[in-house]
């Protein structure tokens, strides 16, 4: 069983910056995508950026475009979200999720097996 272990959370000023990192561990997994998800308050968790593990191909929801970046390291199966110029509506629970093949659409929650706990990212006005 694949465990995903985020960490990098935090609370931070408008403006600024934080970087997400997630740790895919337990044994030896690439899957095919790695994405990460968020969860505002009071709202349902969405797409916010994905990568794929060979070939290096990223997507973004449209608000984050342009601010963040996703990453991987694939020697540490490692994947990561650079966050910059941050908003308060950025504020939400950061999910990272793997797939174990590419059924579905990218952005799709039902495309990804695995699944971290969330780290909390507060942005303050």
């Amino acid at each position: 069983q694949v465990q995903l272990v985020e960490s990098g959370g935090g609370l931070v000023q408008a403006g600024g910056s934080l970087r997400l990192s997630c740790a895919a561990s337990g044994r030896t997994f690439s899957g095919y995508t790695r994405a990460w998800f968020r969860q505002a308050p009071g709202k349902e968790r969405e797409f916010a950026a994905a990568i794929t593990w060979s070939g290096g191909l990223t997507y973004y929801e449209g608000s984050v475009k342009g601010r963040f970046t996703i990453s991987k390291d694939n020697a540490k199966n490692t994947v990561y979200l650079q966050m910059n110029n941050l908003k308060p509506d950025d504020t939400a629970v950061y999910y990272c999720a793997a797939d174990t093949k590419p059924i579905g659409t990218y952005d799709s929650l039902a495309r990804y097996a695995y699944w971290g706990q969330g780290t909390q990212v507060t942005v303050s006005a």
